[in-house]
């Protein structure tokens, strides 16, 4: 029998643990669930920490393989097995504590980003996350895919403002990392290591973040330049003047129509975002200069922001068939990686649009079939090839989404990283069955 048939014979023993209202065995239903390539045998929504436990026990029981979900906004890239069981983390929100004049609260994973920012926004408080489709991405799925969009320049990636996190390992056994306070430094650093594990180690069930006073106001000013170089020669001087933006972003002309106010054309864009008082932004204007064409504020910038950290799925919407890759720098390599896509791109008949944490070292970069060009699943494939033969070793890179005809062609990891041993040590000792999220990763 197979693990997929035992899955579907064993949805008693889950409507038993979470409650026959919290588990789908209709294939109909099912097949609206699919995750990599195939539709998952059963899907089941646990309701606490312990129900987790105990899904992951009777999983490791009968062999078989569990991908935790929250959004489903991260779920297209490298994952390509199929999914015995789907396990959303939805229910998990409880608040677990809340201290605003400590600027700290506790989470449960299945909250979504929107909901928590609106939730601490009544406080005046901000919470520095700001994932694509925030109203569906959750606590956990931002942790486990260590995702970050433009505020990373301003307030760090989320590692940074993470405090603490409850999870459950492969093998069933909860665990901690972290605490609920900001000055945290017993035990091992549990909670870096799920960060960004995209969900192979262990089923975060809560966390607990630092929050930041909310910004009094806030402006973005947009220059534009005829070149990525100008563009990047802009940044330098942002980056080493008394400035101090929250997002500094730069935006290619493919990716200029994706972003609402930006209009069309050839100009390369950088989009800086202040935050102050009137006088702080007066300043920003003056320093700035005549390279600013625009300034945005109000719900105009709000709409801007909120489509540049959608880029991946505007992308994947407008384009389905199209490469959409994360990849993490040092400042000074920016401009030839740039200059290395373009080369890929057309090299392989794809158009290429690019945004980007310009001033911290973080691009993402998107490729679609050029006009009247005939692309094959190998053209998708042989440019991530190239792409990586490109990098230099200090250059991390991911496929966020990509064709579901190319997607076993592709896989998240390009040649072997460093450190792999290790890796394989902590997969072993946290999920020693190879439970969770089997063949995410090469390993």
């Amino acid at each position: 029998m197979s693990a997929a048939s035992t899955a579907t014979r064993f949805a008693t023993e889950f409507r038993a643990i979470c409650g026959a209202e919290h588990v789908v065995e209709d294939p109909a239903e099912l097949s609206h669930m699919r995750i990599g390539l195939e539709a998952p045998a059963v899907a089941v929504t646990p309701g606490s920490a312990d129900e987790i436990v105990a899904i992951l026990r009777f999983a490791n029981e009968h062999g078989l393989g569990v991908v935790p979900a929250g959004g489903c906004t991260q779920q297209t890239g490298g994952l390509r097995s199929k999914a015995d069981i789907l396990l959303y983390t939805t229910r998990l929100t409880e608040v677990e504590h809340y201290d605003p004049a400590d600027l700290t609260i506790g989470i449960g994973a299945g909250c979504t980003v929107a909901e928590l920012s609106s939730k601490v926004a009544a406080d005046n408080l901000f919470f520095a996350g700001d994932p694509a489709l925030p109203e569906r991405s959750t606590v956990g799925g931002l942790l486990a895919t260590g995702t970050n969009g433009p505020h990373r320049h301003g307030y760090g990636g989320v590692r940074d403002y993470c405090i603490g996190v409850r999870f459950v390992t492969g093998d069933g056994r909860k665990a901690k990392g972290g605490g609920r306070v900001v000055k945290n430094v017993a035990g091992y650093d549990m909670m870096k290591l799920l960060i960004g594990s995209q969900g192979t180690l262990g089923i975060i069930s809560s966390a607990s973040f630092k929050l930041f006073p909310a910004p009094r106001q806030t402006r973005t000013f947009v220059a534009e330049f005829t070149s990525a170089a100008e563009a990047i020669g802009f940044r330098n001087r942002v980056v080493h003047s008394p400035l101090d933006p929250i997002c500094l972003e730069l935006v290619s002309p493919e990716a200029r129509g994706l972003a609402p106010g930006l209009g069309s054309g050839p100009a390369w864009s950088i989009c800086l975002r202040a935050a102050g008082s009137d006088a702080v932004l007066a300043r920003y204007r003056s320093e700035l200069g005549t390279a600013v064409s625009q300034e945005v504020e109000g719900r105009g910038e709000h709409d801007l922001w909120q489509a540049l950290s959608d880029f991946s799925p505007i992308v994947s919407e407008r384009h389905p068939r199209s490469l959409v890759i994360s990849m993490t720098l040092p400042l000074g390599d920016v401009q030839p990686l740039l200059e290395g896509l373009a080369m890929v791109a057309q090299s392989h008949s794809l158009t290429l649009a690019t945004v980007g944490r310009v001033g911290v070292g973080h691009l993402l970069a998107a490729m679609w079939p050029a006009p009247q060009a005939e692309v094959t699943p190998a053209n998708f494939a042989n440019a991530v090839s190239a792409l990586r033969n490109r990098l230099p070793r200090d250059v991390s890179m991911a496929v966020l989404h990509c064709p579901a005809e190319a997607r076993d062609q592709i896989t998240a990891w390009g040649p072997e990283p460093a450190g792999l041993g290790s890796m394989r040590a902590v997969k072993l000792a946290l999920d020693p069955k190879d439970i969770l999220n089997r063949g995410r990763f090469l390993f």
